[in-house]
């Protein structure tokens, strides 16, 4: 049998910090390449290798795919929806070239697998609010959204055309102690946790009936590691499977907080980030990962808001 070895491109963002201990757990730390453009994080400092990469050069990405042998391929370098809205054309040729760049490589060295999250983000207002479907109304409205639709459709081409065992997840939004939150919209579920503890205060930029589909870090890594190590047969979707974990609102979150800390407050000053949030789903219906690869979450808005605080004091 052929040892794995895997390559994680971003490993220093929300995500790949996470992941890379996950997988250098589950595989070994030598057969774990962290790379970002970025310093290498300190949490992976001196748990495995790392290069600096620019997912961009195609050249230099091959070069370390062929050096390092590798055999999977998790690709997390990323734009998020918030920062992407500040620059959209650096958002769009970013995530969409990363993402072309890996898929050839992985198409021309037979790597074994490729992960590649999309998001959320890919619904628009005229998706379902309430349980939305896999397949469904997509129409997104953020250069993020239509970055990761267009994407979502390059992974399924290169699947049918090339038969690349390309596999993804549409993230909601992901809540972590570990790690900054990386620009994205939902990151007010991160901020908040931060503010409180430091302030006992959080002023929050959506409004606080907000409803968004959520995650805990642990569940996400979990699902990310479940699909990847799922049979070949088992996985009937090639675009990118719907998750879910929890839903809740900002004052939702922020009635929780209060249970452990009685003197917190909050108030509320919407910004440009409030139509992106009320342009996706409230809720996700996320059956058919369910059924084809056994998805469950293990985390409700109680368990995850009693980690956060317990972790981040």
């Amino acid at each position: 049998m052929i040892k794995d070895k895997i390559l994680v491109i971003g490993a220093c963002g929300q995500i790949g910090v996470e992941l890379t201990l996950e997988l250098r757990r589950i595989y070994g730390g030598a057969n774990v390449v962290a790379s970002d453009l970025r310093e290498e994080n300190p949490l992976l400092k001196g748990t495995g290798p790392y290069v600096s990469l620019d997912v961009m050069n195609k050249e230099m990405l091959h070069v370390q795919v062929i050096r390092q042998n590798i055999t999977q391929i998790y690709l997390l370098a990323a734009i998020l929806s918030a920062t992407g809205e500040k620059n959209p054309n650096l958002a769009w040729h970013l995530n969409t070239t990363s993402l072309l760049n890996v898929l050839d490589i992985a198409k021309d060295e037979n790597i074994r697998k490729v992960y590649w999250p999309s998001s959320i983000a890919v619904f628009g207002p005229t998706s379902p609010k309430k349980n939305c479907p896999q397949q469904t109304i997509i129409e997104p409205i953020t250069v993020y959204g239509i970055s990761k639709y267009a994407g979502e459709f390059w992974c399924n081409y290169f699947n049918h055309r090339y038969k690349v065992d390309v596999r993804s997840l549409r993230y909601p939004g992901l809540i972590s102690y570990k790690s900054e939150p990386g620009g994205g919209t939902t990151d007010y579920a991160v901020e908040i946790f931060h503010d409180a503890l430091a302030e006992n205060h959080y002023t929050c930029f959506l409004k606080e009936d907000t409803y968004l589909p959520m995650m805990y870090m642990p569940d996400a890594i979990r699902a990310t590691i479940e699909l990847m190590e799922s049979d070949e047969d088992k996985i009937s979707i090639r675009t990118s499977y719907n998750i879910s974990g929890m839903s809740f609102s900002p004052k939702e979150i922020g009635e929780e907080i209060k249970k452990h800390l009685p003197g917190f407050t909050m108030n509320y000053e919407p910004d440009y980030r409030l139509p992106i949030a009320q342009s996706w789903p409230q809720s996700i219906d996320d059956s058919v990962a369910q059924k084809d690869w056994d998805w469950k979450p293990k985390y409700n808005l109680a368990s995850m808001t009693s980690e956060m605080l317990k972790n981040m004091k």
